[in-house]
């Protein structure tokens, strides 16, 4: 049978069953509609909560020191371990599987001020990796602090972007002087707006970096408050930990099962929980959506059943003139096909439609339910969900439409 006559027998089908036909493709066009909307609102969580997780920085590890909470070599509980910008070097050389290792001085109680303007930022001092492993970036006509600053000892200063706007409003900060406490730094470079909702000291729009050299020169001390790494591969995150452990109490003479001595935070946790967690919810995401259009491929079904039961002699004269059993299949499943397609592209249109919409949410909810977006593995799980949908709905009828004896047909 052509494509033309089988879709004028669509067309006939569909006119003497009207209403089961508009109420079986608005069961369609609903599921449709609904899986898209769901998902789409699934993805745009999952990259506004990545979004806010960049913010701090990408499969970065934290390391404060503590205090021991166990005996060992006759040392007593509750002693101090302090870190020093030596242990980075230390950390560097025997720990192959760290990609990147900067140390984090910080102070909080020096004033930066230009002219009248004076704030009391966190003040930080770091080594040029350390930009990479934060997400932090300069704005264009700015730079970050390379190695030749460090070397030298350069008294060098980049804002985070809130706290050059307090001390410079509109005005240009680029190659400008701030004074940090009495001693004068150059603005070398302002840091790209970024979304962060969480941190481990004050945001990062809201700091003031120099390098590490300047930091212990200035301030007098080689004692960092923190070590912060990134391991050259997330999957070897819990070895490196390991590692650090062995390393850091053979030098400070504490416990290796010791984790109090050493505070680590090794947000490639959150990162696997952030997979796990998404994973899960757009699965369940897709069986809310794939529930309601099997609802719908049970109607297609069991109009497809009616629809072979009416016409039962045209089945039997087509069989009793030549046609096989694959050329019946073939009838009913491309009719089955045509109602599955019709009401899964007005759902596709409406869930589009939705979604568009939905892009007016307010900014200030969006910062922590994100905007939902139709990505293109929306459309593709929408596809394949309609095309199971398609198959199960036209296979059972078909089937009995091509099994049907030719004789008991033409007697109908």
């Amino acid at each position: 049978m052509s494509p033309i006559s089988l879709l004028s027998e669509f067309i006939r089908d569909i006119k003497q069953q009207k209403l089961r036909t508009f109420l079986t493709v608005f069961g369609i066009m609903w599921g449709t509609a609904t899986i898209i909307v769901l998902l789409s609102f699934a993805f745009g969580l999952r990259d506004q909560m990545t979004l806010n997780m960049r913010g701090m920085g990408d499969e970065i590890v934290i390391l404060w020191p503590g205090t021991t909470s166990k005996p060992f070599e006759g040392y007593g509980i509750g002693r101090r371990i302090r870190f020093r910008e030596s242990d980075v070097t230390l950390l560097e050389r025997q720990i192959s599987d760290i990609r990147e290792i900067s140390p984090e001085y910080m102070r909080s109680n020096t004033p930066v001020k230009r002219g009248d303007m004076i704030n009391t930022p966190n003040i930080g001092g770091v080594y040029p990796v350390y930009g990479e492993m934060r997400n932090i970036f300069p704005q264009e006509g700015g730079r970050w602090f390379n190695n030749t600053d460090l070397k030298e000892r350069r008294r060098v200063i980049f804002l985070g972007n809130d706290l050059k706007e307090l001390l410079f409003d509109d005005e240009e900060a680029i190659g400008e002087i701030v004074m940090v406490g009495s001693i004068p730094f150059t603005v070398i470079g302002v840091m790209q707006p970024k979304t962060q909702n969480s941190s481990y000291t004050q945001r990062d729009k809201d700091r003031a970096l120099i390098p590490a050299s300047t930091f212990s020169a200035i301030f007098g001390t080689d004692y960092v408050n923190n070590i912060i790494y990134t391991p050259v591969n997330p999957t070897l995150s819990e070895d490196v930990k390991s590692q650090v452990y062995q390393v850091m109490s053979r030098k400070y003479r504490f416990h290796p099962d010791d984790h109090d001595a050493i505070s680590i935070w090794d947000t490639n946790e959150m990162w696997m929980f952030m997979f796990y967690f998404f994973l899960g919810m757009n699965i369940f995401m897709g069986l809310i959506g794939g529930f309601t259009l099997a609802v719908g491929g049970i109607g297609v079904a069991n109009i497809m059943f009616v629809v072979v039961q009416e016409r039962m002699r045209e089945i039997g004269i087509r069989r009793s003139v030549g046609a096989k059993r694959w050329n019946i299949m073939l009838q009913f499943f491309a009719e089955t096909f045509f109602v599955v397609g019709i009401g899964g592209a007005l759902g596709y249109i409406i869930g589009w439609l939705l979604v568009q919409g939905l892009q007016l949410i307010p900014d200030n909810i969006a910062e922590y339910v994100g905007t939902p977006h139709f990505a293109p593995e929306v459309g593709i799980i929408a596809f394949l969900v309609l095309g199971l949908i398609g198959l199960a709905a036209g296979l059972m009828p078909a089937r009995r439409a091509s099994r049907l004896d030719v004789v008991e047909c033409l007697r109908t």
